[in-house]
């Protein structure tokens, strides 16, 4: 008798002891979850920081690229207002350097791709008046700056100052090229003194008699 109640008792000790452990499983899974929740949770709170940083500084670098995207495409003296109608390559570059981009990032990187193109062409058909070496060095000059912004303003960090500066620049040149322009024709206007066209004809190595 004393046997099966220690049998019982052994039972029913175990059955407590195994029901404990489940019980300690049990918490455990549960305080699991409930860590990784928080877990997820805090992860997800971060995110949406991160995000809200990141769309403040895209909205501050398109802000800071819509005032500074401004080129001075109007002529500056009567030979650049002259060229536009000579020259088409340079009408197109100037007409598409006048059509400012809008509403968004992805505008400004499709027009700065696109006047890459243009200024790149603008080697071509060189009006036979301007083809002269220091207007063929500050079209370089010209290409050179616009392919640059088109770099910069394409990078995944676009860095807003630079493209700013880059306008600027282009600016710049694109004075450059009407100044010499203008220099171009004063030269041209200039009369020759006597004998001056004679002179100038006998030193052209073009017509220079061959040795026999």
């Amino acid at each position: 008798m004393r046997i099966v109640q220690n049998s019982h008792f052994l039972n029913y000790l175990c059955n407590f002891v195994s029901n404990i452990y489940k019980m300690k499983l049990q918490f455990s899974f549960l305080f699991l979850v409930f860590l990784l929740t928080l877990s997820c949770q805090e992860n997800k709170e971060q995110r949406l920081i991160e995000n809200a940083k990141d769309a403040k500084k895209q909205e501050i670098i398109f802000d800071n690229i819509n005032k500074g995207w401004n080129f001075n495409t109007n002529p500056s003296n009567l030979a650049s207002q002259g060229l536009a109608t000579m020259w088409n390559e340079w009408r197109i570059f100037l007409t598409e350097l006048s059509q400012k981009p809008k509403s968004t990032i992805g505008a400004f990187r499709q027009k700065a791709n696109t006047l890459s193109k243009k200024a790149t062409a603008l080697k071509n058909n060189i009006p036979l008046a301007y083809n002269k070496p220091e207007i063929n060095s500050r079209i370089s000059v010209l290409i050179a700056k616009v392919n640059s912004l088109n770099l910069f303003i394409n990078l995944s960090e676009i860095p807003d100052q630079k493209v700013v500066a880059l306008v600027s620049e282009i600016n710049t040149e694109l004075l450059s090229i009407q100044v010499q322009l203008d220099e171009i024709v004063r030269k041209n206007s200039i009369p020759k003194e006597e004998g001056e066209s004679d002179l100038i004809r006998m030193l052209d190595p073009s017509r220079a008699i061959p040795n026999q």
